[in-house]
């Protein structure tokens, strides 16, 4: 058991210790997987939704899972690696590691900045200064990354999805029980936070169960 926890260490530190900006997105992700194998398995085992809500509510919380998950990698590895190709081009960096630069190449202009130029490549002589604020500004940009993406993005495209979803299941009840169409109507969106509030309201007297 300690051998087996000693090698999680070392792949932990191999892949994360250097990279906490990395890290940052990897968990964001599983975070996510977890959350969406919750929610959907609070539909799945929920013996007050019935298997009509079922067949909507599936299919939705596993489309909203893959928009939560592709947006946030998509959006906050974006974040994460146009800052450290900032950094390790020079665009973004400190006084001290400027004027190293400068101290060491002829035009600095022509280097800083340039998609070509690899600061802990072509000066590992100032591999700490260099690895101590890169790692700082790529946690940053995850940090923000993942703001925008589970705050702005992800309710957007969940929005528009689910409202696409319900338009085709009301036109489907609609085309398969004529006789009650005038009864259908289009209301907003439903989410699990929504159901649960409804199902609870409906059943006072008992508790969901998950």
């Amino acid at each position: 058991m300690a051998n087996l926890f000693s090698q999680f260490k070392s792949v932990m530190y191999k892949n994360y210790g250097e990279n906490p900006g990395k890290m940052l997105v990897h968990t964001g992700v599983l975070g996510w997987i977890l959350s969406a194998m919750a929610q959907v398995s609070a539909v799945v085992f929920n013996d007050k939704i019935s298997k009509e809500q079922k067949s909507f509510l599936i299919p939705q919380e596993m489309a909203d899972a893959a928009i939560n998950i592709i947006s946030f990698y998509v959006i906050t590895s974006s974040f994460k690696n146009l800052a450290s190709k900032l950094v390790s081009t020079g665009k973004l960096s400190t006084v001290k590691i400027k004027n190293y630069i400068k101290s060491k190449v002829a035009n600095p202009s022509e280097y800083i900045g340039k998609l070509s130029s690899n600061i802990e490549k072509d000066f590992p002589e100032i591999k700490g200064d260099y690895k101590a604020f890169k790692n700082g500004v790529d946690v940053v940009a995850s940090t923000v990354g993942s703001i925008i993406s589970c705050n702005i993005v992800t309710p957007i495209l969940r929005n528009e999805y689910a409202a696409k979803r319900q338009k085709e299941a009301i036109a489907k009840m609609r085309s398969d029980n004529p006789v009650k169409s005038n009864d259908l109507k289009q209301v907003r969106p439903l989410n699990m936070d929504s159901y649960i509030q409804l199902a609870a309201g409906k059943y006072p007297s008992g508790s969901l169960k998950i």
